[in-house]
């Protein structure tokens, strides 16, 4: 296999298409070559200051770093996609920060990253003094002005005058060794550093392989060539701190496409979002799941627009139940929607493709390139048909480790009859006719009664009452059956049902013994920005802890 950087694929992107528009915000209009000069000041600015390479991968173990960290601690903005671009030119590994943290949050996670630099928005200057003092080896700050007004740190530059003065591209050769880091969001446990090479991470779920075939590209001249026919135009919504919206952009770039921002960058706004479309003739567009959906439809109801340039959504980062995509069907009969499967310790894994006429499900999906399904006591691989749930898995393409956590990294990424699998925790088998099953995540599964209950697929029964607007199940202690099963609902407005009817809505696509011991109605469920539940917040509240 040929290993490529990120910064050698996006040099050869700019060489092919260097006129066409790489990225799109307001009025901001920014081609391949000025992207380019951009990337290149912001690598002479970290590396100028002293921030980059430090060790060769070869001297290291699977959980250690060789290079420094940059945090980018950002809404979305080209300052976002500039700084991973950036940090890679410089041999910086960059990461995500999720900008809800509150201050110890924050904390943790830049000690537990060992960042030396960091960029983010004014917005977040005061969180971020709160817990500077604790962090010695963060020395490198690069404010991003925006609307807040807040001031510049003490001993912080203003990213914008730093790179006007920059002494351009930094005398550095880049290496696929270097990392790619992508920090889990946290919604069950504290969130952890999974590094990747970048070598690795490219075709694993980067636009690394042809789409038709699966293949890699094994040569740069292949990239240049199919870079040159790009020209699609990307619209993530989803904010860039959750891998499946940086994911896009980048897979945008490495084809030769032009990534679009909202108007907005703060949240998800649906009008904001369908008038982008519709303005910038968008051809794909991402949403995270049901939070994203649900709100789309409602939009689509009170205005109608010409999104007639659209050919694909995706969902990816959270589930898209199958009367949402029914109903976008249906006032989109023209696009295709696109479920993605992947994590941050897998990369892509498989998708589910729907149109309109075709059967509409949720969970199960068609395999990518390495997946397979591992048995439950991690021995052997499981083929389509056996009725065994097993562990979804993934080989060849997977990361190192998790940063500073050999434990982790030993249960996450067991070695199987001398192949090495990424495991991140779901529960799954294959198909007699070859599709994957997904079952949930093993981490939220609900033990009633000596049975299995993973909450995604009592969350997808729920979602089919027309009253929900979204829904989180999560399960509490039951001294009849060990745990129960709680379901958190939020309604639609002018919209409520009770208890049973929503058990009635399940009892066509559940066993009674996976319902539902109790409804909890809120105002609204608790997500993060990026879409994802955040089961923490509901077994809380399932408990009576909040």
């Amino acid at each position: 296999m040929t290993d490529f950087s990120i910064s050698e694929v996006v040099r050869a992107v700019a060489a092919a298409a260097p006129d066409r528009e790489a990225l799109v915000h307001g009025d901001a209009r920014d081609t391949y070559r000025q992207l380019l000069e951009q990337v290149d000041a912001l690598a002479g600015v970290l590396h100028e200051r002293g921030v980059g390479f430090r060790r060769q991968r070869a001297e290291l173990e699977n959980w250690e770093s060789g290079q420094d960290h940059l945090a980018l601690y950002l809404h979305n903005c080209p300052e976002y996609l500039l700084g991973m671009l950036g940090a890679y030119a410089a041999r910086v590994a960059p990461f995500n920060v999720n900008y809800r943290y509150v201050a110890g949050e924050l904390r943790h996670l830049l000690a537990d990253s060992g960042a030396r630099a960091i960029v983010y928005h004014s917005a977040f200057a005061p969180v971020l003094a709160e817990v500077r003092p604790d962090l010695p080896d963060l020395t490198v700050l690069l404010q991003v002005a925006d609307d807040s007004g807040n001031a510049l740190l003490p001993g912080a530059e203003w990213l914008a005058d730093a790179m006007a003065t920059s002494p351009g591209l930094p005398p550095v050769e880049p290496s696929p060794d270097d990392l790619y880091i992508l920090y889990t969001g946290g919604t069950t446990g504290l969130p952890k550093g999974v590094l990747w090479r970048q070598g690795d991470i490219y075709p694993a779920a980067l636009g690394g392989r042809r789409i038709s075939t699966g293949e890699e590209y094994d040569a740069i001249s292949a990239i240049s060539a199919n870079a040159e026919r790009g020209g699609m135009r990307v619209l993530p919504s989803a904010p860039f701190m959750h891998g499946a919206a940086h994911w896009m952009a980048l897979n945008a770039f490495h084809n030769g496409n032009t990534v679009v921002l909202p108007s907005d960058p703060t949240t998800f706004d649906p009008a904001d979002f369908l008038d982008t479309i519709e303005r910038e003739r968008v051809t794909i567009a991402l949403i995270v799941g049901d939070a994203f959906g649900r709100p789309l439809l409602d939009e689509l109801d009170r205005q109608p627009r010409d999104l007639s340039s659209l050919s694909l959504l995706i969902s990816g980062g959270a589930a898209l139940s199958a009367p949402v995509k029914a109903a976008l069907l249906d006032r989109l009969p023209s696009i295709a929607i696109m479920d993605g499967l992947g994590s941050s310790e897998s990369g892509q894994q498989a998708s589910q493709v729907t149109t309109v006429g075709r059967p509409i499900t949720t969970g199960t999906f068609t395999p990518g390139t390495g997946m397979t399904i591992l048995s439950e006591d991690l021995t052997r691989r499981l083929g389509p048909g056996d009725e065994e749930q097993g562990w979804l898995a993934q080989q060849g393409r997977v990361p190192l480790g998790y940063l500073g956590d050999p434990d982790k990294t030993a249960r996450t990424f067991p070695t199987v009859d001398g192949i090495r699998y990424s495991v991140p925790g779901d529960r799954a088998r294959l198909t007699a006719d070859g599709l994957l099953e997904l079952h949930g995540r093993d981490s939220v599964t609900i033990n009633s009664g000596g049975e299995k209950i993973f909450a995604e697929e009592v969350e997808a029964a729920i979602a089919h009452h027309p009253a929900i607007q979204d829904v989180i199940v999560t399960g509490r202690p039951s001294p009849r059956w060990g745990q129960e099963v709680v379901a958190i609902v939020q309604f639609r407005p002018g919209c409520s049902a009770t208890h049973d009817e929503l058990l009635e809505t399940c009892s066509a696509h559940l066993a009674r013994y996976k319902f539902p011991k109790a409804t909890i109605v809120v105002d609204q469920v608790l997500r993060s920005p990026a879409g994802k539940a955040d089961y923490r917040w509901a077994k809380q509240l399932a408990v009576g802890d909040v």
